[in-house]
């Protein structure tokens, strides 16, 4: 299967990167934490976005700073005139992202998709995505009832079809909340 990288759900514009937290130092510098996977991709010249108007912001410098990143922007050099920015999140171009290999998708591909199971019947809609410690775990709303929770491991997700907009699953026993016993 290749991913195109086109779902039925039109592609955000924008993509989160990093939340701004609070100015660092005296030179305009100011931490963002991150929420990237791909946070080597911050690199000086590149232009990013800010806050729900996406303001355009050229990045001067970016480096790790504990679980952190400080950052530095072209046109702010005073803890005063970055802290305008304090808690607006970061954003990158969807455009601009880099592929991922085969079978390998961003989060935001995935919601929107419908969920159907081995035998083609409709469960629901990806609506959101947990990340725990062992794997993602997709939340599917149905039209009507709970939202399921099914894993997104190797057994339960049979495939996953961008194009047709749809992921076909596996229901592991009990995943619906029926009883085993006959």
């Amino acid at each position: 299967m290749t991913d195109t990288g086109q779902g039925l759900q039109p592609q955000p514009a924008f993509l989160a990167v990093g939340k701004l937290r609070r100015p660092h130092g005296v030179r305009g510098d100011i931490l963002m934490d991150v929420l990237t996977d791909f946070p080597e991709r911050l690199r000086p010249g590149i232009t990013l976005y800010v806050g729900e108007a996406h303001n355009p912001l050229k990045l001067l410098k970016a480096r790790f700073h504990g679980t952190a990143m400080r950052m530095l922007f072209e046109g702010y050099t005073t803890p005063e005139a970055v802290g305008e920015l304090r808690n607006q999140l970061l954003f990158v171009r969807t455009d601009g992202l880099p592929s991922l290999p085969e079978g390998e998708y961003y989060q935001y591909q995935l919601l929107g998709l419908n969920v159907v199971n081995e035998d083609g019947q409709a469960l629901g809609v990806i609506h959101e995505i947990l990340q725990t410690g062992a794997n993602d775990v997709l939340v599917v709303r149905p039209p009507a009832g709970p939202e399921v929770l099914l894993p997104l491991i190797a057994s339960v997700v049979l495939d996953i079809d961008l194009a047709g907009g749809r992921v076909r699953v596996h229901l592991l026993p009990g995943i619906l909340g029926e009883s085993e016993e006959a």
